[in-house]
């Protein structure tokens, strides 16, 4: 056993140096830390150290191959003096990005990120300009410090010593240990063997964002950043003057002053978004789908607000998520929600309500982490989150999470507890590959379309169970409900490709007592997107939407009838009698549908979506 502790002693090295380092970064921001009860100063060092095992796996990572090659040659002799100047190398290293982190941090508010190499390289007099205030000497302590102090833990802890005493090992010893070791290091590096690999998300804790710093491991980020920096610093679908981009899309998103349809019988509702997954208009009836699948949505439908030509903005839930609460467009190759300093420059509608005097919360069955969800959430003041890890163990799942009916069930319990007014977000999450249920699929389990339908009825029929529950409460009659999915799909029809509009097609739905009586069981026909949804509710609630740049209001008789959506390097538009979609990577136009003989409006339509698009990324750069 003697023989392998060289291993746990190196790991075990680089947990302390990043406890080490922690405690620097809380030291050197010691006002902050004043404002932090101990509870919280304790969950800082808690919930980082999944990040700091993850980082101290990386770097472990070339000692391991080597422990491992010398357990199989035995003659192979690697220089104790190698050992020491990986060791003294990545901690200089290390110790730099940290001090280089503190002063940055100082400055912006912001972990040392991609940004700020490509700032340097790009203008490097700019930068030097930004660090010019940075206090120098002190900086220039703490490195040596750092560096000091991790040499002697280093030595203190031997992780220089060369292995010794193998050679009787025999081949069968030899291979447990070397699959038992790499499967420790991918596990320790990933995270875990949940479904979601480890994100910067994982360490978030609080609301506000510093505890969330402090806990996050500065060189893990800093390589995270890089390895996901792609397209952070130009923009591929650039393909006109900004200004002449600007022009083309000004009349599709121009704000009428005319008064909006209100809607509502109160100016401060409850507010509850149900973001369904996956839930495409080809399940739903009222929308030109299938009869039968979602039977119960109808009956909720004829009492309810149907928005009935609504397209998702992109085509996964991160994307579908932001397009609803933050009315950010899609931006094809890229999803702002994973970048955790761009997503919280976002606006949001949780922090709109938040500092309405709201109680914000969100539901989700999975982790929470997935996708970068409970980043997002504690950066706009969601107040409260609850995820899978709130439900006992014993509770049923799926492979995604608990099933949906226990999900709703929680939210609807503790919103009966809740003070009002309050604004809560569920995402349920049964919609989805492998389509695993608690109950037996109502269309049969044969094939992929007959589960995505079963499971779509299931998600159906505890949507109408939840909302016959809410009706009995008290909270009701003073609360509107948000019905919408995060995306469309392919199935069940399995018939649209990503460039076909009708692949993006989705249910919106205003319900409950807060709508008025004139308006339930009424329609609007006109051609909107998720990213309208934050617009067209601020206005029945005389927020302030002006933040929201790409959101229309649904309900304004003047609004124009559009609609855009994304997937991987490809756009498409809809409009009123006419829909296109073109392929970035191809440089064509995949889908038209409209007059073929007036090539006029076919180009109009063509440089309205490149013009969109231009604009939509050149925003996602800049935050």
């Amino acid at each position: 056993m003697n023989k392998y502790c060289i291993v746990l002693r190196q790991f075990a090295f680089w947990m302390l140096f990043a406890f080490v380092c922690r405690v620097f970064f809380l030291l050197y921001f010691h006002e902050q830390l004043s404002n932090l009860c101990i509870s919280d100063t304790l969950k800082v060092f808690i919930y980082g150290m999944r990040m700091d095992a993850s980082m101290a796996a990386y770097i472990c990572s070339l000692p391991l191959l080597i422990f491992i090659a010398q357990l199989w040659i035995t003659d192979l002799n690697i220089l104790k003096k190698f050992s020491r100047f990986y060791v003294w190398t990545v901690i200089m290293v290390c110790a730099l990005i940290n001090i280089i982190n503190f002063n940055i941090y100082r400055e912006w508010d912001t972990l040392i990120s991609y940004k700020v190499v490509d700032m340097f390289l790009d203008s490097p007099h700019l930068a030097i300009a930004s660090a010019a205030s940075s206090p120098i000497f002190l900086s220039i302590f703490i490195l040596l410090f750092l560096s000091i102090v991790g040499f002697f833990l280093a030595k203190k802890l031997r992780i220089y010593q060369p292995v010794t005493n193998i050679a009787g090992i025999k081949w069968y010893q030899k291979l447990t240990a070397s699959g038992g070791l790499l499967l420790m290091l991918f596990l320790l590096i990933r995270g875990g063997w949940g479904l979601t690999p480890l994100n910067p998300s994982m360490v978030y804790f609080a609301v506000a964002p510093f505890p969330n710093h402090a806990a996050t491991n500065v060189a893990w980020y800093f390589m995270y950043d890089i390895v996901h920096a792609k397209g952070l610093k130009k923009n591929p679908y650039k393909t006109m003057e900004e200004n002449e981009a600007k022009r083309v899309i000004a009349p599709l998103m121009t704000r009428s002053s005319n008064a909006s349809l209100s809607i509502l019988n109160t100016k401060r509702p409850n507010v509850v978004f149900i973001i369904l997954e996956s839930f495409t208009a080809d399940l739903v009836e009222s929308l030109g789908g299938e009869k039968g699948v979602a039977p119960r949505l109808e009956q909720v439908i004829k009492d309810g607000l149907l928005f009935d030509h609504v397209y998702a903005s992109g085509d996964r839930t991160d994307k579908g998520m932001i397009a609803i609460l933050s009315a950010f467009p899609t931006q094809s190759s890229q999803s702002i929600i994973k970048n955790i300093h761009k997503q919280a420059g976002l606006p949001s509608l949780v922090a709109d309500f938040a500092r309405a005097g709201y109680r914000t919360s969100f539901y989700y069955g999975g982790e929470s982490e997935f996708y970068n969800f409970k980043g997002y959430m504690l950066s706009h003041g969601c107040q409260k989150i609850v995820d899978q890890q709130h439900f006992p163990l014993w509770a049923a799942r799926s492979k995604w999470g608990v099933y949906d009916e226990l999900t709703f069930t929680k939210q609807l319990n503790q919103l009966s507890k809740a003070k009002e007014p309050f604004f809560s977000v569920l995402l349920t999450l049964n919609n989805h590959e492998p389509f695993d249920l608690p109950v037996p699929h109502k269309f049969g389990d044969d094939n992929l379309p007959n589960l995505f339908r079963s499971t779509a009825y299931y998600t159906d029929s505890v949507l109408y169970n939840y909302l016959e529950q809410a009706k009995k409460t008290a909270w009701y009659k003073n609360t509107l409900f948000v019905i919408v999915a995060d995306h469309g799909h392919r199935l069940p029809l399995e018939q649209w490709e990503s460039n076909n509009p009708k692949r993006y097609h989705i249910p919106l739905l205003f319900f409950g007592g807060a709508l008025k009586a004139s308006f339930r069981g009424k329609r609007n026909d006109i051609i909107g997107n998720q990213v309208d949804i934050a617009n067209t509710l601020c206005s029945q609630l005389s927020f302030d939407a002006t933040h929201y740049v790409w959101s229309r209001d649904l309900l304004n008789p003047r609004t124009i009838p559009f609609s855009f959506f994304t997937w991987s390097d490809g756009w498409g538009v809809v409009k009123m009698n006419e829909s296109i979609a073109y392929d970035h990577i191809g440089e064509h136009v995949s889908y038209y549908k409209g007059d073929r003989y007036c090539y006029k409006r076919k180009c109009t339509l063509l440089k309205e979506g490149k013009a969109y698009l231009q604009e939509v990324y050149h925003q996602y750069l800049a935050y």
